[in-house]
């Protein structure tokens, strides 16, 4: 675990939530089972696979060195562990115990000077995907660039989880975001995430289960922006392999002339052909644009292995059917 140590050995004094190490993208050989992340004030090691107690005696010995050097004075060190075994992910299960200092409760985080409700002691997801950071600017700035636009820019925010996305798109400028997702708990951290960072306006919340929304959804749009970032697999509510296609159906009729969609996938089993082989047999007017880099920090030996993010764009309306311009 030598490059995890001295990844903490050179970390600097961290003010925003960010990944430090990123053994799972296999270019530290030998720590492939270890990732150490920091939603300040905590760091929050995982390891996917059993850790011995010399291994985390190790870790938070490094962290305590580092710490001492770089931290303000007085300011305790708090870390966390989580145990991410192949026994407990097949159920879905995390094992979390913290490991020195405190959680702050309520736990507020910022990225790129946008705040977020986080939770690093419940469950395997914190609250914030660190890996969509690129994810979430590109949201921004194409948010941004739209801001102008006659009607504004309008944005279906697809499994919004807790809204990362909706709150940077109405901070850009953004005219309305509707976000869907089954938990209400989810979204209800999601609105908490509004209200810290003020872009409560144009805000709306759907606690649906999308696959029996369509009609609602449907009746909102078009949009001019739709964003699909489901769970890989989900028991019961998503499963990649099948679900994905009944998504990419529905992009056509959701988009609006020249509108954009971003689609985002987070399984290493599956590549980003699985989602552009599928684009080009069930949404063929959509024309693929780019695919949003992950941050460095997540660099991975296996692209494909990495997380998807793929921007597709609508035709534009034709030129004889545009409204005219003029008063």
């Amino acid at each position: 675990m030598q490059a995890l140590l001295d990844a903490i050995a050179s970390m600097h004094l961290p003010t925003e939530a960010r990944r430090i190490f990123h053994g799972r993208g296999g270019l530290h050989a030998g720590c492939e089972q270890w990732s150490l992340d920091v939603y300040p004030p905590v760091f929050v090691l995982t390891s996917f696979a059993p850790a011995t107690d010399e291994d985390l005696a190790a870790v938070g010995a490094a962290l305590q060195v580092r710490w001492s050097q770089i931290a303000p004075a007085g300011e305790p060190l708090n870390w966390v562990f989580q145990h991410r075994g192949e026994a407990l992910r097949v159920e879905g299960r995390s094992e979390t115990r913290l490991m020195a200092g405190a959680v702050p409760e309520p736990h507020t985080v910022t990225e790129a000077g946008t705040r977020y409700r986080v939770h690093v002691l419940r469950g395997q997801n914190h609250g914030l995907f660190l890996d969509m950071a690129e994810g979430r600017r590109w949201v921004r700035d194409h948010a941004a660039a739209r801001s102008a636009d006659r009607y504004g820019l309008k944005v279906l925010n697809l499994f919004a989880y807790t809204c990362a996305f909706s709150v940077v798109a109405l901070q850009a400028g953004a005219r309305q975001v509707v976000n869907v997702d089954m938990s209400h708990g989810a979204i209800g951290i999601g609105q908490q995430n509004h209200q810290l960072n003020g872009t409560t306006t144009g805000a709306a919340f759907l606690p649906h289960d999308i696959f029996s929304s369509w009609g609602k959804i449907t009746r909102s749009g078009p949009y001019g922006l739709v964003i699909v970032d489901p769970p890989s697999y989900q028991k019961g509510s998503f499963v990649a392999t099948k679900d994905y296609a009944r998504l990419m159906r529905r992009l056509p009729g959701l988009l609006a002339p020249g509108g954009h969609a971003l689609l985002c996938l987070n399984a290493p089993e599956l590549g980003a052909a699985f989602l552009k082989d599928q684009m080009r047999e069930l949404a063929p007017g959509l024309a693929f644009v780019e695919r949003v880099a992950n941050p460095a920090a997540f660099a991975d030996t296996d692209a494909d292995r990495a997380l998807k993010v793929l921007v597709y764009r609508a035709p534009d309306l034709p030129a004889e059917a545009a409204p005219p311009t003029g008063p």
